[in-house]
């Protein structure tokens, strides 16, 4: 009975990645046929591998815009070239998530920081949206020589260019997919937004941009990629395999709490890592975790990595009929990959934010500027955005808090935060800062119960004080020392 759901699961999953791919290989810079290789390959080679029945590979919208992004300086969208080098990309990404996987290394996932990744995504998802809108607007083929938030700018600000019938078809798409997936996940909206692009543009007058012909076959290995300019992939390689992850994690550790099951970070970077080397050596591009194909794979019962397998395979039968999705406008899938977009833009997130912790608020947003910013290189702001996260959390490191009163005659100070070569100055200058507080009291205590860590420099410090205030008569008392804390106190005296 699983089995038959598995199957049943694959089925819908391939119908809705069918337009799906194609419209991500449009944001990526690429002819549609390059999203078929990737909707083929990707979840056949991860589901030998992943430790999620319900995770669903392919093709995604922040994996093609991480793929523009670091092609487009180095090719011309569209190109043979650009193709060859997405698929050397995805290659790179490939290998790289498996070395990290290989060699347990997938805890790395839990070090990204989450304003990084939300104010890096927020932007990603202002990106996709901005430069699907040329498109929506019925201004053709979108503009690749200039910014996307120009070409964006410039499609909305000249009203006089824009075609009717286009934005016609592109709101219906809207309303067909979001509509669809609020009534119910399992009701294909993609695949009917499709089916009625394809009838509107055969049998009406519509003269808007379509995909046209669909040149694809049964993909097969090709080993001849750019081999001479990988250097230049490194870098993005690195950040692209570990940033796209997050989706993967999130959509993992969703269904294995609602099954009730374990899921592994490892397994599922040599899966993500098998999936991009199945695309880049059968000539397809980047590809990561679909939480909206998940979602119906879930709901479709699926709860095994067969239906994974399926997926391909059913996408792999339909190549055949590729032609018939000739007649497709390209509006469809604009507004396809926007609706995909929108869920990545977390304003209210990044705003509530701001009231709870300024200082990572800062980070978020830097993160979100330096996005927009320095598009199409994206990667940069990624790492940017890494730098400012550890900026500030060894900026808390070093200043951690100290509240001081006094009382009778005693001064107590209560410190928080970690107690290690870094603070200790500041630490030891806080304390006697507090002297004056009461110039006539003989007993000092220290409550070190928000401590969360000391090192020998800390301990040293907290010892050269206690020393300093007997030569003065003051008694210093050490109070709610921490269980890890007491041993490397102790053995300094």
């Amino acid at each position: 009975m699983n089995t038959f759901k598995d199957i049943l699961s694959g089925i819908s999953v391939a119908l809705v990645l069918i337009p799906g791919s194609m419209a991500y290989a449009d944001l990526a810079g690429l002819p549609p046929e390059y999203g078929w290789i990737s909707a083929i390959v990707a979840p056949i080679a991860a589901s030998f591998f992943t430790s999620s029945p319900i995770l669903q590979t392919g093709p995604t919208a922040l994996a093609a815009l991480l793929t523009f992004s670091t092609v487009a300086p180095l090719a011309q969208a569209g190109s043979k070239e650009f193709a060859l080098f997405a698929a050397l990309l995805a290659l790179s990404i490939g290998i790289v998530r498996i070395a990290i996987g290989f060699f347990g290394g997938g805890w790395i996932s839990y070090l990204l920081s989450r304003p990084v990744l939300d104010g890096f995504t927020s932007a990603a998802g202002v990106l996709i949206v901005a430069s699907q809108l040329p498109a929506i607007l019925g201004l053709g083929i979108k503009d690749r020589s200039t910014g996307v938030l120009e070409s964006a700018v410039v499609s909305v600000v000249t009203p006089g260019a824009w075609h009717v019938p286009t934005i016609m078809i592109s709101v219906l798409t809207v309303l067909i997919v979001l509509g669809s997936r609020r009534i119910h996940v399992l009701i294909p909206g993609v695949l009917m937004a499709t089916v009625f692009g394809i009838i509107y543009s055969k049998f009406s007058a519509y003269n808007g941009p379509t995909i046209g012909d669909i040149d694809i076959t049964i993909p097969y290995p090709n080993l001849y990629l750019p081999w001479g300019e990988l250097h230049l992939l490194i870098i993005p390689s690195i950040v692209i395999a570990l940033v796209s992850f997050a989706e993967v994690a999130a959509i993992s550790s969703k269904y294995a709490k609602l099954e009730r099951v374990s899921w592994s970070p490892d397994r599922e970077f040599i899966s993500q890592g098998a999936a991009n080397v199945a695309a880049g050596l059968f000539g397809g591009f980047p590809v990561g975790g679909s939480f909206v194909r998940s979602s119906l794979n879930y709901s479709s019962g699926a709860r095994s990595r067969l239906s994974g397998a399926v997926a391909g395979l059913v996408v792999l039968l339909c190549v055949p009929f590729a032609g018939l999705l000739s007649e497709l406008p390209r509006a469809i899938l604009a507004a396809i990959v926007f609706t995909a977009a929108v869920p990545l833009i977390q304003f209210r997130f990044l705003i509530y934010l701001w009231g709870v912790a300024p200082l990572q608020a800062g980070v978020a947003w830097t993160t979100f500027v330096l996005t927009l910013v320095l598009s199409p290189h994206v990667e940069q702001a990624v790492l940017l955005g890494i730098i400012a996260a550890v900026s500030v959390h060894i900026w808390r490191e070093l200043n951690p808090s100290c509240d001081s009163w006094a009382e009778g005659d005693s001064i107590h100070v209560r410190l928080s935060g970690v107690l290690w070569f870094g603070s200790a100055a500041f630490i030891q200058e806080a304390i006697n800062e507090t002297l004056p507080l009461n110039p006539r009291a003989r007993r000092f205590i220290i409550d070190l119960t928000g401590v969360g860590r000391v090192d020998f420099t800390g301990a040293l410090a907290l010892k050269e004080f206690r020393e300093e205030a007997a030569e003065s008569g003051i008694h210093v008392e050490l109070v709610g020392i921490p269980h890890h804390a007491g041993k490397i106190l102790g053995r300094v005296g």
